[in-house]
């Protein structure tokens, strides 16, 4: 018996619809896929030209761009590196080959997609690692003046621009000066637009002392014609740089301020605090606390002082003078007119001299001319000072070196028997005096040293090591030779009294002060020649003797 085949069943309508819809969605994520290729393929010479052409616009100069690269996966995504800006002159000719105006390492921004079909194309942001800007000199600067777009060829706006490892390079062809550079570690800048000034909140990599200054404010807009009438202003903040980066020095700064002007005249006022400043001749570690007014050319890195009010301890001074760059030796040359009119005495000893307590207190008046040469020798080696002191009422820490101080005093007066007796007068001293301070050594062409009824003019040297201690000179007492002691040896002396009075005073005797600080030596020096006579002349004119 033949069993007729059984139909085939039909499939379902919804089955059907299924395939179908999957059909089309294969079809359609093929075309996406192609269509993304597309828009790809189109995106990333349309920006290539875009950046290009408003770079080259900008600068009317050549541009080179090594690599770019789009993404269309989270809206329009660039980057790319080796992005040159070249001038018309080589604006660095201290580096090899011809440098750029403008360098980036890599670059990256993101916009919506719809952005890519509009002119001008707006950016919210561009993020860049290793730029550098080279500044031509001055009279090249022509070239600069092209910065500004020219009207309907920007293509690109940038809302917001975050840098990493920026490097400032501003050159001179002044014989002597080598290029000025500033290492900038973060740099933000926002509202970027023409003819307006951007915002900008940058972190600056400070070589010495080594520290990070912050700084925020506003720059521009970009005077084309003059770049260095540009305008600029805001504040910045230095923490804990470490002052023993400087050779010499030591300590813990911080400094805050504000500044306003233009590049090339930006006047700044800041304060500085260094609770443990310190000199590596002494160790003494000290507080410091300045305020200062400064005028800084931005162009040249030059900053002139006008002026310095400093306090520390109990003493006060203010100077007024210039920092300059140089390139032999390479570094800043440093001139300061300082006087110290409300100061002590002991203070400058506690900060420069390494012999603990200082030798002597008392009040001090000093006006110095100084100087600290660029270099890698400790900062008391390079420094060099000139000028004129006068301490007032002082007297000697050392028990011993006041004790004889005291008996000079009572015998030069004619009181023998007080000064045998050791009766203690703590006598003040009155000195003054013209110095020059050189590779750590203090001379003295002129020192005036007086007690009551004594009055000593000397020159010398002092070490400020506190190991060398050598005056010599002349003492004028008031008595005579034979009124300073008594009995049979002030009736032996009475004879020889006329030998020792010249010009009005009662005893001149040739003296001499060796030794060390700690340890002085005192006595008469019959045997030393001044060397022309010039002992407790006044030889400097700048001195203020009263």
């Amino acid at each position: 018996m033949q069993i007729p085949p059984q139909p085939t069943p039909k499939e379902p309508g919804r089955a059907r619809l299924w395939k179908w819809i999957g059909i089309v969605s294969l079809i359609f994520l093929v075309g996406a896929a192609v269509a993304v290729r597309l828009v790809i393929a189109r995106a990333e010479p349309i920006l290539r030209t875009r950046v290009i052409e408003t770079l080259s616009n900008r600068f009317e100069s050549k541009v080179e761009l090594a690599s770019f690269h789009v993404s269309v996966v989270n809206g329009i995504e660039v980057s790319g590196g080796g992005l040159k800006i070249f001038g018309t002159t080589d604006p660095n000719p201290y580096e090899p080959g011809v440098q750029a105006l403008i360098g980036i390492q890599k670059f990256r921004f993101r916009t919506a997609l719809r952005s890519l079909f509009r002119s001008p194309m707006r950016v919210d942001t561009v993020y860049v690692k290793g730029l550098e800007l080279n500044i031509p000199p001055k009279e090249d600067r022509r070239e600069m003046t092209n910065m500004s777009s020219r009207t309907g060829k920007i293509a690109i706006y940038v809302d917001k621009f975050v840098c990493e490892d920026a490097k400032l390079v501003i050159n001179t062809s002044k014989p002597g000066k080598r290029p000025l550079e500033f290492a900038i570690g973060d740099l933000k800048m926002k509202d970027i637009g023409p003819g307006q000034p951007f915002q900008f909140d940058a972190t600056l990599v400070n070589p010495k002392p080594v520290g990070n200054i912050q700084s925020s404010g506003l720059f521009g807009p970009w005077r084309r014609d003059s770049p260095r009438d540009t305008p600029v202003q805001g504040n910045y903040s230095f923490s804990n740089a470490d002052l023993s980066t400087i050779k010499g020095i030591g300590g813990i700064l911080s400094s805050t301020g504000q500044y306003a002007g233009t590049l090339s005249n930006i006047v700044v006022d800041g304060r500085t605090d260094t609770p443990d400043f310190r000199i590596a001749t002494s160790g003494h570690p000290i507080p410091l606390h300045t305020e200062f007014h400064a005028i800084v050319d931005g162009t040249s890195g030059d900053t002139y002082l006008r002026p310095v009010h400093a306090t520390f301890l109990h003493s006060s001074f203010s100077a007024t003078g210039s920092v300059v760059r140089v390139s032999a030796p390479n570094g800043h040359d440093i001139e300061l007119d300082v006087v110290l009119d409300q100061g002590q005495i002991e203070d400058l000893l506690e900060l420069g001299v390494r012999t603990d307590p200082p030798i002597m207190t008392g009040a001090v008046q000093m006006k110095t001319r100084l100087s600290l040469a660029p270099g890698d020798a400790n900062v008391a080696d390079r420094m060099k000072l000139a000028g004129a002191f006068h301490v007032l009422r002082a007297h000697f820490t050392n028990e011993k070196v006041q004790g004889t101080l005291d008996s000079l005093s009572l015998r030069s007066r004619g009181k023998p028997k007080q000064a045998r007796n050791r009766i203690e007068e703590n006598v003040p001293v009155d000195l003054r005096g013209v110095y020059s301070l050189e590779n750590g050594l203090l001379s003295f062409s002129f020192l005036h040293f007086q007690i009551p009824g004594t009055h000593v003019d000397m020159t010398g040297d002092y070490s400020l090591d506190g190991r060398n201690f050598d005056f010599h000179g002349n003492a004028k007492l008031d008595a005579k030779l034979s009124q300073m002691t008594s009995g049979w040896k002030s009736i032996l002396l009475k004879p020889v009294d006329p030998f020792f009075s010249k010009d009005g005073a009662g005893t001149e005797v040739p003296i001499r002060i060796t030794g060390t600080e700690s340890a002085p030596h005192f006595g008469l020096d019959f045997g030393h020649k001044d060397g022309g006579g010039n002992i407790g002349k006044q030889t400097d004119t700048g001195s203020n003797r009263e």
